[in-house]
């Protein structure tokens, strides 16, 4: 919870920073907010691989085969990364350039998952036998 706090404070401070910067120089306020998601990430870190400790051990325990989760975790991160090149791009005033990024993460995502697609059509042709 404290992480929460920290990543918020964080980021206000730099949302802060970027809207009196970008009066004399957009580019520099981009930059500031772009710095502020990097730190605030890297400092995540730590965080981030206990997650995924965790949930490669409940993979193990559950019985379910990494094969199948790994493509969920897959999809999860593009989709946290597309969020966010989305919405930086947006904030640089170019919506056109967050759709393709949107578009783009859309079709990774799939691509990531069709291995869980792929064992969904061999359950179903199988349950039709």
């Amino acid at each position: 919870m404290e992480q929460a706090f920290q990543a918020t404070a964080l980021c206000l401070v730099g949302a802060l920073l970027a809207v009196v910067v970008r009066r004399g120089s957009p580019e520099q306020a981009l930059l500031l907010t772009l710095a502020a998601a990097v730190v605030v990430l890297v400092s995540l870190a730590g965080a981030i691989e206990e997650l995924m400790t965790f949930l490669s051990e409940l993979g193990e325990r559950s019985g379910i085969s990494q094969r199948l989760l790994v493509p969920l975790y897959k999809t999860v991160g593009i989709s946290l990364v597309v969020k966010v090149g989305g919405d930086l791009c947006r904030d640089a005033g170019e919506s056109a350039l967050a759709a393709v990024v949107e578009t783009a993460g859309s079709v990774c995502a799939l691509l990531a998952a069709l291995p869980l697609l792929r064992a969904v059509l061999s359950m179903l042709l199988e349950l039709m036998k």
